[in-house]
């Protein structure tokens, strides 16, 4: 039996699940689970990651106590970072990527082009990227940054606290906009450009499933925890979910759902000509050297917004209760452009989406049913634009859909999505983030042989849904008019469908 602990941090909570594999099956059972709070003050909008910190321990501490842990590994969202000084200190607070300094992120172009961005790094364009947010940094608090021995991301500033080794895992690395997309290694001209030597963003980068280090000698005396080992998984949240997706096909789509959807396949190249910056897709790392080629589409952000203002309203519903109040509303009545920026986080994300509803002439959405419905097909409309244009960018045509993580608890976003994709969707495991966070440990540590083998074992420990697609002529007509709202390609979406 190898035990090994996942701690998992999303945009909004995180969990840590101790991992038991028998050898044939990984069992999973949650030891602890905690909020995720940003905290603001004054203009600024921040992580709160001592608190953070705090509760990884935690999560360490309760597991020690359950089993003889054999690793540990931490996954997070992307693009965020902390500051280190010279003595090993945190500077300040890492700031939270729905902050507004990166509002105005296109001056960084007056020194280097969008296509030249994308060329270089073959990342999607979003002004929450570290290399905007750095820019923003460099022009606002060069004071900050004059200090700074070393920026860690997110996972990567974790394992320092715990372990004090300083390491940069590629996953988490490559969202920043910052890597070159066929070396994976630091692009020279975006460092120079932001004025920061390779050495502060990592130097030598670490391969996911490689060891971090093992607890440090404060921390097994605070948490009466062994020596235990730290594990740089494929940390970026996205990759290890990825890892666990159930299928031995070396093909596939997949849609991780959580507070982002992530939509895409696993390349062996990336894939950055003009189509695809177009397009607006992205190249992120994965495990075993692939290349996650994907698009970041709004996901259940635009629920939990909506579902936290009508808690501050004095109206509480479960998410449940939101599905069933969506399945009561009329359905095709409006759509929304999910990625547009005034959703990105407004003060009242019910009344953004029913301001772009009556800004784009459509019926405006008025109970919390209506709104939910509103949103997921929305999001549905955007997963079938998006997976027509990765078939036409990769030449291939897909079956199925791989839906994985929180979202697919909705099973009427399910039922949605393969009706008006038109494909067959498989879904399952809702815990995909920990099951590819556990199997890259267990590969590091020689239990399993490979990604490969993971994903058999995943299929054998968690079923899954399988949702066959129907209702297809009304999701059409829908399609028809979600395009004429939100043009993104439709010529060479016409020429690929015809």
């Amino acid at each position: 039996m190898s035990s090994v602990l996942a701690i998992d941090l999303g945009a909004s909570g995180g969990r840590g699940i101790l991992a038991e594999f028998s050898g044939e099956r990984i069992a999973m059972r949650e030891v602890h689970r905690f909020p995720n709070i940003p905290v603001r003050v004054g203009e600024r909008l921040y992580w709160d990651i001592l608190k953070l910190f705090d509760e990884t321990k935690t999560c360490i501490a309760k597991a020690a106590r359950e089993a003889s842990v054999d690793s540990v590994g931490i996954d997070t969202w992307g693009v965020d970072f902390g500051l280190i000084d010279k003595d090993g200190q945190l500077l300040a607070n890492p700031v939270h990527y729905r902050d507004n300094r990166t509002d105005g992120f296109e001056r960084i172009y007056a020194h280097m082009s969008r296509a030249e961005l994308y060329r270089r790094t073959g990342i999607q364009e979003m002004q929450i990227n570290t290399v905007h947010q750095l820019y923003a940094l460099r022009l606002d608090r060069p004071d900050l940054l004059s200090l700074t021995d070393r920026i860690l991301f997110t996972p990567d500033l974790l394992n320092y606290f715990l372990t004090g080794e300083k390491r940069t895992e590629y996953t988490i690395a490559s969202t920043s906009e910052m890597l070159d997309v066929g070396a994976g290694n630091w692009d020279s001209e975006i460092l120079g450009l932001l004025k920061l030597d390779p050495q502060v963003v990592g130097g030598e980068i670490s391969s996911p499933g490689a060891p971090c280090g093992k607890l440090s000698k404060r921390v097994r005396g605070e948490l009466n925890a062994p020596e235990l080992r730290v594990t740089c998984i494929a940390s970026h949240d996205t990759a290890s979910a990825v890892a666990a997706v159930p299928t031995q096909k070396d093909d596939f789509i997949f849609i991780s759902c959580g507070t982002w959807s992530l939509l895409g396949t696993a390349l062996d190249r990336p894939c950055n000509d003009e189509k695809t910056e177009r397009y607006g897709f992205t190249n992120e790392g994965g495990a075993e050297n692939k290349i996650l080629f994907m698009k970041n589409i709004m996901g259940s952000w635009l629920i939990q917004a909506s579902r936290n203002r009508w808690m501050q309203d004095g109206r509480t519903y479960s998410y449940a209760e939101l599905d069933d109040m969506a399945r009561e509303a009329a359905p095709f009545r409006a759509f929304i452009d999910v990625d547009h920026p005034t959703l990105i986080n407004p003060e009242n994300m019910p009344a953004a989406i029913r301001a772009q509803c009556r800004a784009t002439g459509q019926r405006v959405p008025e109970t919390e049913g209506e709104l939910v419905r509103c949103v997921y097909e929305s999001l549905v409309l955007k997963y079938r634009k998006t997976v027509r244009e990765l078939e036409a960018c990769t030449g291939k045509i897909y079956n199925d859909i791989h839906m994985i993580g929180g979202g697919i608890q909705s099973s009427l976003m399910c039922e949605m999505a393969a009706a008006g994709i038109g494909k067959t969707v498989v879904a399952g495991p809702v815990e995909a983030t920990a099951y590819g966070n556990a199997a890259m440990q267990l590969i590091s540590l020689g239990a399993l042989r490979d990604v490969k083998h993971a994903r058999q074992i995943i299929a054998n420990s968690e079923p899954v849904t399988v949702y066959e697609s129907k209702e297809r002529d009304a999701w059409d007509e829908a399609f028809g008019i979600y395009i004429q709202l939100f043009d993104g390609g439709t010529e060479d979406l016409r020429q690929y469908d015809s």
